[in-house]
C-alpha cells in the first residue's frame, strides 16, 4: 500500500514506504495500541482557508495510526510579525488526536500536508496556504531543533490557546500549565471567534 484513498481520490500527500513499514503501521491502526495524545494547530491565509483546512483534517485522519478525536471551532487572525493589512487573515483552529505514530512521524506527515497544499517557506511570517504545528505530543518536553515540545510559542498565541481551550478546558500544556491560565495572560487583539464557520470531525 503507497496511498490511501478519500472519495476515490487518491490522497497526495502520501510518499511511497517499505512494505515492512506499512505493514507495520497498518497493524498499529488496526489496534491503536498504547496510543499518545497529540493536539496540532491549522492555519490558512490564502486561497480558500476553510476548505484547506478541512482538507488537511481529512489528510491527517487518512494517516494510518492517527484518529482525530476532536475540532475546535474556527477563528479568524490577524498576522503575525507583518505590517497591519499587508496579508489576508488566518482562519486557525486545533484538533486533539490519538496516534500510535513516534513524533518524528507526525511531523513527515505534517509538513507531507502542507507540500500536498503547496505551501511555499520563502519568508518568515510569510502568507502561506496551510500551517500545520504539532503543539504537544501527549506529556513530551523537548529541545530538540528538529521538533521542540511543545511548541515553544504555543504559550503566547491565543489563536492556538483559545481554540484549544474550546475543546478542551482542562488541557495542559507540559511545562507551562493549564491552558485556561495561559489564556489568561495572553491578549486576544485581533483573534475572533467565527462561530458562522464550521469544521466537521472526520467520520
Amino acid at each position: 500500500m503507497t496511498a490511501f484513498f478519500t472519495g476515490g481520490q487518491s490522497d497526495p500527500t502520501v510518499q511511497p514506504v517499505p512494505s515492512s513499514v506499512v505493514e507495520r503501521v497498518d497493524a498499529a491502526d488496526t489496534t491503536l495500541h498504547n496510543p499518545k495524545r497529540a493536539v496540532i494547530s491549522l492555519g490558512s491565509n490564502l486561497g480558500n482557508r476553510l476548505e484547506t483546512l478541512q482538507g488537511a483534517i481529512d489528510a491527517l485522519e487518512d494517516t494510518p495510526g492517527v484518529r482525530i478525536k476532536a475540532v475546535s471551532p474556527v477563528y479568524e487572525t490577524e498576522p503575525w510579525g507583518v505590517e497591519p493589512d499587508s496579508q489576508p487573515s488566518y482562519y486557525n483552529a486545533v484538533v486533539v488526536l490519538k496516534t500510535t505514530l513516534p513524533p518524528s512521524s507526525l511531523l513527515e506527515r505534517a509538513h507531507a500536508v502542507e507540500e500536498a497544499f503547496n505551501r511555499v517557506r520563502d519568508e518568515r511570517w510569510g502568507p502561506r496556504t496551510i500551517d500545520v504545528d504539532i503543539v504537544t505530543y501527549a506529556d513530551v518536553v523537548s529541545d530538540d531543533p528538529v521538533l521542540t515540545l511543545p511548541h515553544p510559542r504555543a504559550h503566547e498565541r491565543a489563536f492556538v490557546l483559545a481554540p484549544w481551550h474550546d475543546v478542551d478546558p482542562e488541557a495542559q500544556l507540559p511545562g507551562r500549565g493549564p491552558v485556561a491560565q495561559l489564556l489568561g495572560t495572553v491578549t486576544r487583539d485581533g483573534v475572533a471567534p467565527r462561530a458562522d464557520l464550521e469544521l466537521r470531525l472526520p467520520e
